[in-house]
């Protein structure tokens, strides 16, 4: 007679599984190769030269073409996924992110994640929690470091909640702690060979740009990446999982597709060194047309020679009108799909 069980496979953890405090390693690591950047930029219109060629590379002091920030942010934020949100209703928002080290092909990352808050909502059913996640090298040495909090399903409503607690979490990163590539030299920058003549000085804050081009979602397109990033959570894979029977986009995928679209604009915003926040303002789904815009917040100098930090707001939107973010209520309007913050470096 044939015996069945479901012990030894993993259903994901609920809200009241959390305690603060602990930690979480994350299976399993992955080893990096050019194979990853290939397929970044077959999934993404992304066309930054310091992510696409090892001669302009070294010709800003750096030893070869790093990975795209955002492979190693998807790579990373993958991993958490079975342990996190593989039972997330939505993933919320971001902060305090740190890309502390550039990652080459042939590294290999790992991932592990601290729960810092934990907030039950108010219908019982689900809770927020807080982790802070680091991205690991071979050599443990931290590559990334940031904080999300995703909305996670209760198993039970009648079991209790945890006690609350929203950890403090910094509105932005100050200038002085970005992390700079050793080495990073812009002072002999080819700007002919990045695609634009913009330099830090030419940007002012408050303002904004319009990068012009749409993408529309394919859902083959979404879901190739969402394997690509080893990303198991359930909205994204099973259309049963949501009642309106649709597989909801990454959202990491909306963050790839904008930063990508914003090359229009701001193609010599080459390395993206800092997280402030950020936020899925609402669902996208298969067949809407992404756009993308930006806003200066803020510039800043770096020890580094000839290198400048910018701080940019990004706004994707599916096909909204630029520059329009919120309603006179202060919320999102229907349009917009998502709200980054994030310092930058540009060659002075």
């Amino acid at each position: 007679m044939a015996l069945s069980t479901t012990a030894k496979t993993n259903p994901g953890r609920f809200f009241e599984d959390y305690t603060l405090g602990e930690i979480i390693p994350h299976a399993v690591p992955r080893t990096l190769s050019g194979g990853e950047r290939a397929m970044y930029h077959a999934l993404y219109p992304s066309r930054h030269a310091l992510a696409s060629s090892d001669e302009f590379a070294r010709s800003c002091g750096l030893p070869g073409s790093p990975m795209d920030d955002l492979i190693t942010f998807h790579t990373v934020f993958g991993k958490t996924v079975p342990d996190i949100s593989l039972n997330a209703v939505a993933n919320l928002g971001y902060a305090e992110g740190h890309f502390c080290l550039p990652v080459y092909p042939g590294d290999t990352l790992r991932s592990e994640s601290q729960v810092i808050g934990l907030k039950q909502n108010s219908n019982g059913k689900s809770g927020v929690v807080y982790v802070r996640t680091t991205g690991l090298n071979q050599r443990d040495e931290v590559v990334l470091d940031y904080v999300r909090w995703v909305m996670v399903r209760k198993r039970a409503i009648d079991a209790p909640a945890p006690e609350t607690e929203i950890p403090q979490l910094a509105t932005v990163i100050a200038p002085g702690d970005l992390h700079i590539p050793a080495g990073l030299d812009f002072s002999n920058y080819n700007f002919a060979l990045a695609g634009e003549p913009h330099r830090w000085g030419d940007y002012e804050i408050g303002e904004q740009i319009d990068h012009v081009d749409g993408v529309t979602i394919e859902e083959a397109e979404h879901m190739l990446a969402t394997r690509l990033w080893q990303n198991t959570a359930k909205v994204h894979f099973d259309a049963t999982f949501r009642p309106d029977g649709q597989r909801l986009i990454y959202g990491g995928h909306i963050i790839s597709m904008a930063r990508a679209l914003s090359f229009n604009g701001l193609a010599n915003a080459q390395l993206i060194v800092g997280l402030n926040g950020g936020a899925h303002a609402n669902p996208c789904f298969s067949g809407d047309t992404v756009k993308a815009w930006s806003e200066v917040l803020d510039k800043a100098e770096t020890s580094a020679p000839g290198v400048g930090a910018i701080r940019l707001r990004l706004v994707a939107t599916k096909g909204g009108a630029p520059f329009q973010l919120k309603g006179e209520d202060g919320k999102y309007l229907p349009d917009v799909l998502l709200d980054l913050d994030y310092w930058a470096l540009m060659p002075l």
